[in-house]
């Protein structure tokens, strides 16, 4: 099958969603093989299905041994056929955040394709690819991290002809042990760079040097690197926070190697709950910044929270998965930066370890709703409330 040959619909991997002209992908999940809707599929519209091998359907099937590869491969054949530079970025946090800031810098200038919410997986790209317009003219691609190899994948889908590492720290060490494999697995977007590539990295990184490319260019962003905050003067952003401050500076580095020069206004619209802020009956600020947490975003939400202007400040703080033997350590350290927080409340049972590093008044419950029932009990107008914790604790289920 030749890519773009479904008519001018979508790709489609939920048989829900699919409508008329789009092809669906029918991929196998760990309790439902997509393979078993492609039917409903078909009855709904779609142009065709790709299914497993042996799905003795009728009509517009294309059976192949492996439907993710397939999809994967349709991503590659559009991706060329598209013609136009990519940028991926990769990292152990703010990766969707930067994107959101690089995708609006080059929309004045450019048309741009940028990764929906977090589509960053070995499913998320390719259908990101896939719904990109011809004449699209910059693709921006977030790379997830969560194992050895994955963002080696993942490049070879977007190739890119830019790779941002926006940062090294721990996350996953379950899986990958130290925080010198994160940089090592991170650094695999380094490796496949083209010959005329540019790498984006931060200048006061060691742990990346080893996997630094004589045969490509590199900017640094950062104190002391190519790029830096004075280079934002010529901009209008819409953010103090340092730490988007860093990603800003990320994101002009990339901005600058596809050619774009951005200033004036940047309209940055942020994926949902990432720094999202809410205001609730009653005065009170709830900052949703919970699509997932590790210790470097922990760090980086807590000082936020304390530079912020409030009466008081709350933080309501799940656990941080996947943390390995470290994350005692990591927990405790968290619960230490919590201390300029006037109220601490910990979700669940792993986020308990943040007591060890606090002393202030804090409540403990065992889950978001009840944590939002508490929070009725004891906010008060004025107070800033901080959301923060790994993507299985849910905490935006604090607020109903």
């Amino acid at each position: 099958m030749a890519v773009g040959s479904w008519q001018s619909g979508a790709v489609r991997i939920d048989s829900r969603e699919v409508q008329a002209g789009d092809l669906f992908v029918g991929l196998a999940g760990e309790n439902v093989d997509g393979s078993a809707f492609a039917r409903q599929a078909l009855d709904a519209g779609a142009w065709g299905v790709v299914v497993r091998e042996g799905s003795g359907l009728e009509g517009n099937v294309f059976e192949v041994p492996d439907p993710l590869a397939e999809l994967q491969r349709l991503a590659r054949e559009w991706r060329r056929e598209l013609g136009c530079p990519a940028i991926g970025i990769a990292g152990s946090t703010g990766k969707t955040s930067t994107k959101d800031i690089l995708a609006a810098m080059l929309r004045p200038a450019k048309r741009v394709h940028a990764t929906p919410e977090n589509w960053n997986t070995e499913i998320g790209l390719p259908l990101t690819i896939l719904a990109a317009k011809r004449g699209t003219e910059v693709l921006v691609l977030e790379m997830a991290m969560r194992g050895e190899g994955q963002v080696a994948e993942l490049a070879r889908t977007a190739a890119p002809q830019v790779g941002l590492v926006l940062n090294v720290g721990p996350e996953h060490l379950e899986l990958l042990g130290t925080v010198e494999r994160v940089a090592a697995t991170n650094a695999e977007l380094i490796a496949e760079l083209p010959a005329d590539g540019t790498a984006v990295l931060p200048a006061a990184e060691p742990l990346l040097e080893p996997y630094r490319r004589a045969d490509i260019d590199t900017v640094t962003f950062g104190p002391g690197g190519d790029v830096t905050e004075a280079d934002l003067a010529a901009l209008e952003l819409p953010f103090t926070e340092p730490h988007n401050i860093l990603n800003a500076c990320a994101a002009l580095a990339c901005a600058r190697a596809v050619g774009v020069d951005p200033s004036g206004p940047i309209d940055v619209e942020f994926s949902k709950l990432r720094g999202e802020e809410v205001e609730l009956p009653g005065g009170v600020t709830v900052v949703l910044d919970c699509y997932n947490a590790n210790p470097m975003s922990m760090r980086a939400a807590l000082e936020n929270l304390a530079s912020a202007p409030a009466a008081r400040r709350i933080a309501v703080l799940g656990g941080m998965l996947e943390l390995g033997e470290e994350s005692a350590r990591y927990h405790r350290e968290a619960g230490e930066q919590a201390g300029e927080s006037d109220i601490l409340i910990t979700v669940g049972e792993l986020a308990i370890g943040y007591l060890d590093g606090y002393d202030g008044e804090h409540y403990s419950v065992a889950t978001p709703e009840e944590a939002g029932a508490l929070l009725d009990e004891v906010s008060e107008a004025g107070d800033r409330v901080l959301l923060k914790g790994s993507r299985g604790i849910g905490l935006e289920r604090v607020l109903g």
